[in-house]
């Protein structure tokens, strides 16, 4: 599958994230002629553990994360950053799991966005918002190139295009950029090639980083 970036929004210091940034950013995208192809959407839950017993809560990992993605309707992915842990499993693990009652859902962000199309990229400007909830969380972006699939012969397009977005970005003289945390793939297990499972990381380590630069509060 194509290669995919994912960037966050870091706001300056004692900025926050709000609609009209996110209205700027989209503009952005739309004067450099990409062009709408439809809304985007993903979910991302964390869980913790239903322990009857509080005493053991230490062999549970705490940093238990759901992802489900809008392409992928029949998969659902678990990532334990703490152990470097990424599977893909069968949609239907959900209802095992609530039967299981072994893992609640602590709280779930839903990432909502309009997808674009520019030439061999494609960019999806997303919202993360609480789920049942408006108030607007923070920013992220996706940068997909649809011709290659290797991580490392990408990086030098992938490298070259953010370049060009974020001066594109500066003349709009925003309270912040657009960083990306890259997670090191390799201790996930995973390959060059890239795959769904790469997608996966990449959330987590963005919304990682998002609640560490915006204080994103439960």
């Amino acid at each position: 599958m194509p290669i995919r970036w994912i960037l966050h929004w870091q706001p300056n210091q004692g900025t926050v994230v709000n609609s009209h940034i996110l209205n700027e950013i989209s503009q952005c995208v739309e004067n450099i002629n990409g062009v709408k192809d439809g809304r985007w959407k993903a979910t991302l839950t964390f869980y913790r553990p239903n322990l009857r017993d509080q005493s053991i809560s230490t062999d549970f990992p705490r940093d238990f994360l759901g992802i489900s993605l809008m392409e992928q309707p029949n998969k659902y992915y678990f990532i334990i950053r703490g152990h470097k842990i990424v599977l893909e499993a069968d949609s239907s693990i959900l209802t095992i799991m609530e039967k299981l009652q072994s893992y609640k859902s602590k709280v779930a962000l839903n990432f909502e966005g309009v997808q674009y199309k520019l030439g061999d990229f494609q960019l999806r400007v997303i919202k993360v918002v609480p789920n049942q909830a408006e108030n607007l969380r923070g920013i992220l972006m996706e940068i997909e190139y649809l011709p290659i699939s290797s991580v490392e012969k990408s990086r030098p397009i992938m490298e070259e295009f953010i370049d060009i977005w974020r001066e594109v970005l500066a003349k709009k003289s925003l309270p912040g950029q657009f960083m990306r945390a890259e997670p090191n793939f390799a201790e996930y297990g995973l390959s060059d090639n890239y795959t769904w499972q790469h997608t996966a990381v990449q959330y987590a380590a963005a919304l990682a980083q998002l609640i560490a630069s915006v204080q994103l509060r439960n």
